[in-house]
């Protein structure tokens, strides 16, 4: 181990020489390394080692800013320790955070996914995308179809206090394109912390929110009620996919998921799909927000997320914009018949929650966040916003339709 933490330290020094940070303690160093222990960390397990290490406060930055500089830099330069992956976790994961948590972290105390700031210019064109629909050019379903693309254009200059109103318009987005209105019936598929439940809820429509973890049911009504709303929104706690399936007490006009199937194991995202088909009414809408890898996602990016895996989303995996098509073709009823695209967005948006949850490291220690488990949150943060900065991730919105013999309905 002695061998491999020595050409860990040498490997590490050469990438962070490559990405031109500054390691010299007698300046203004990008990162300083106060025990060697990290160096076996990062030899015995990769990217992982390297969480670890930061977690364990064996290496630290200046600032947290620095911390995103140090990531971008460390993946641009290629480095790329051996990193053993995860094993997932082969349960129903929803990806929930204690509530606590990302009230600490969120523009409008609540919501976890990526806004869409207002001075983001979209502009729509309509494309012909491939059908991966087994039936696709027979019985008279046509071999492709055409798809509503949006892209957003980079936002002007933003400040933290913003990200509450991008969020609140990333929710209105995905209402709208469900066509929600008064007298609807929408299932929350599962629970994204009470925005979209109330907003909905604020346009006189019903909404049946699914919650997989109990201990968040709590939190969730006191902001229901709070918000004036806790007759109109239903709250039912289920385990997995199937039981949602099977607790359905009808269909749905409108089913909305916000940045969930990424966390999904990959076996459960087929059954989560048919779900969303077998819930919605003929006519009705499904709209999905998740984050998605774009082609410049690396290799070396792809073995940093393992430190993810690791310690918050066990089957964390980022499809591209074409396996979202291929499952919904594959698997559902379903066709996506509109996107959305907000890479710049997304990258603001953990940029400001990042700034945000460092502002309330002591309000997170009080709710009984312990040190390691703070900087694991910042490390999330930052890694992510890196690999959104350097053109890796995107935020798309996906609205989904019954298909018919002769298209979309």
């Amino acid at each position: 181990m002695g061998l491999r933490s020595r050409r860990a330290e040498a490997k590490f020094a050469k990438a962070c020489m490559q990405a031109g940070l500054d390691l010299d303690p007698n300046g203004q160093p990008d990162l300083v390394v106060d025990h060697e222990a990290m160096f076996a960390r990062i030899a015995a397990h990769g990217w992982i080692g390297l969480a670890e290490a930061y977690m364990a406060g064996e290496w630290r930055t200046q600032t947290p800013v620095a911390l995103v500089k140090v990531l971008s830099g460390l993946i641009e330069s290629g480095y790329n320790p051996r990193t053993s992956s995860a094993k997932a976790d082969t349960r129903f994961i929803g990806g929930d955070v204690p509530p606590e948590l990302v009230a600490r972290y969120a523009g409008d105390g609540m919501s976890s996914f990526a806004g869409h700031f207002s001075t983001g210019v979209p502009t729509t064109e309509r494309r012909s995308v491939k059908s991966f629909s087994p039936s696709a050019g027979k019985r008279g379903e046509p071999a492709n179809y055409f798809v509503s693309v949006t892209n957003f254009s980079e936002p002007l200059s933003t400040e933290k206090l913003d990200l509450a109103d991008a969020q609140r318009r990333s929710v209105g987005m995905l209402l709208d394109a469900a066509g929600v209105h008064a007298g609807s019936h929408i299932a929350e598929l599962p629970s994204s912390g009470g925005a979209v439940a109330i907003a909905a809820a604020g346009r006189q429509a019903t909404v049946d929110s699914l919650v997989t973890d109990p201990g968040t049911v709590p939190g969730l009504r006191e902001r229901l009620t709070l918000a004036g709303v806790d007759d109109s929104v239903h709250i039912n706690v289920v385990q997995s996919v199937q039981q949602a399936l099977a607790r359905r007490e009808g269909r749905y006009d409108a089913v909305v998921s916000v940045e969930t199937l990424e966390t999904l194991p990959m076996r459960l995202r087929p059954t989560y799909t048919a779900v969303m088909d077998e819930l919605l009414t003929r006519g009705g809408r499904a709209v999905i927000q998740t984050v998605v890898a774009t082609e410049k996602l690396t290799p070396v990016a792809a073995s940093s997320l393992e430190s993810l895996r690791a310690y918050v989303w066990p089957a964390l995996e980022y499809g591209t914009k074409e396996s979202l098509r291929r499952l919904v073709d594959k698997h559902s009823g379903l066709r996506v018949i509109g996107e959305t695209h907000a890479p710049e967005h997304l990258a603001l948006s953990l940029g400001h929650q990042r700034t945000t949850f460092q502002g309330q490291l002591r309000e997170a220690a009080a709710d009984g966040f312990d040190a390691v488990y703070r900087r694991l949150w910042t490390w999330q943060l930052a890694l992510r916003e890196a690999l959104a900065r350097l053109g890796m991730l995107d935020a798309v919105q996906y609205t989904l339709a019954h298909k018919h013999r002769r298209g979309v309905r």
